[in-house]
């Protein structure tokens, strides 16, 4: 039985590696299928800008010839630079529950990363912003849209491995068919805070999403700029992003803060969770995915808190619970689902705003790091 190592050098090596997932999870009930051309854009540096300021190489690992597991290298220039610390990263690692092939992963990662010059390995991570951490905590229901999945024993190799955790990210969830209401004294706090501050909130614009856009790039680097782990997004990215979110977002799921003056002071991003319409398409949108995806995008009533922020002047004085209230009144119908992904762990007034609001714990995921 031998095992090897092989760097990705072919179309047909790529292939093998974004195709891995479907064969180890095709019956994983709480896998969802990512689209296939979708993932192969993350994977394209002409159609990832993200890869504009990243080194990697992916790798396979092979059994008499068969691929039975992956994992990419990487390093985030943005990130060493503003962490000034010398850490590169592993992402889309897969492996069968065997400790000597997730370390012949794990030891090509390290390896590679230690040649130049990092002093630490970090991970999981991956290619797209937003999606991290290995699921630790809550394996069903199925992950929503742009949130990682892994068995639980991809945690044991890990630790076998001698990685230690370094940040776990908390998600909670928001309910209406389990009778989830906002509480009165949060509806009459909000109330409150906006008249108090003289806030109004407002849905997106979608006819000026540019100047939206800009809004959104200028709070978020802004407002969370100084929280662990923080790399910050290129414009190109952003934009991208936005022109991949564009298909599938509802204005309504896209919440801004005014002060008095008019300025953007805030904003708050739900996505619809369209893994709740790509459950048995196994990744193909033809020759009916798109057509079935069309249809029930409109009629998703589950939604991903994708992203909120809110300006350093305006921190703790609850604007941010002022936006979560108005983005789960906006999205609200019978079936509401609102899943709030990610937070960190130690994030005190993000967390004691979302337990206040009474959302339940859902799920956590790990990030582990070691020496190299």
């Amino acid at each position: 039985m031998i095992m090897q190592i092989k760097k990705v050098q072919t179309k047909k090596d790529l292939k093998d590696f974004i195709e891995l997932p479907f064969k180890l999870y095709k019956d994983d009930p709480n896998w969802v299928a990512p689209i296939r051309s979708e993932i192969k854009k993350t994977f394209n540096p002409d159609k990832n800008p993200f890869l504009d300021h990243c080194e990697y190489d992916l790798f396979l690992l092979k059994k008499n010839g068969k691929v039975i597991g992956r994992i990419a290298a990487l390093i985030d220039l943005l990130a060493v630079e503003h962490w000034g610390e010398p850490i590169g990263m592993f992402a889309y690692f897969e492996c069968p529950n065997d400790k000597k092939a997730s370390a012949m992963l794990f030891n090509v990662a390290k390896d590679w990363l230690k040649n130049k010059g990092m002093k630490a390995i970090r991970g999981p991570m991956s290619f797209v912003s937003q999606e991290m951490g290995m699921v630790i905590e809550g394996y069903s229901p199925a992950n929503c849209i742009m949130a990682p999945y892994n068995p639980p024993f991809y945690n044991d190799l890990s630790k076998d491995f001698g990685f230690k955790k370094i940040k776990d990210l908390l998600v909670y969830y928001m309910d209406a068919g389990e009778n989830y209401q906002i509480p009165k004294r949060i509806l009459q706090f909000t109330d409150l805070v906006a008249k108090r501050y003289k806030i109004k909130v407002r849905h997106a614009d979608m006819k000026n999403i540019d100047a939206e856009i800009n809004h959104i790039i200028n709070i978020s680097n802004a407002s969370i700029g100084n929280n662990w782990g923080f790399v910050p997004v290129t414009d190109a990215e952003i934009k991208a992003l936005a022109v991949d979110l564009a298909k599938i977002i509802n204005p309504k799921g896209v919440i801004f803060a005014q002060d008095e003056a008019g300025e953007t002071i805030g904003f708050g991003v739900a996505i619809p969770d369209i893994n709740i319409a790509l459950k048995g398409l196994n990744g193909h949108l033809f020759p009916f995915g798109w057509a079935r995806l069309l249809y029930q995008i409109p009629r998703i009533k589950q939604y991903r808190m994708f992203a909120l922020g809110v300006m350093p002047k305006y921190q703790g004085k609850a604007v941010d619970t002022l936006i979560y209230r108005s983005l789960y009144e906006a999205i609200y119908n019978k079936g509401a689902r609102l899943e709030i992904n990610y937070v960190l762990e130690d994030n005190a007034p993000m967390n004691n705003a979302i337990i206040k609001l009474g959302a339940k714990p859902l799920r956590r995921y790990r990030l582990y790091q070691m020496p190299i």
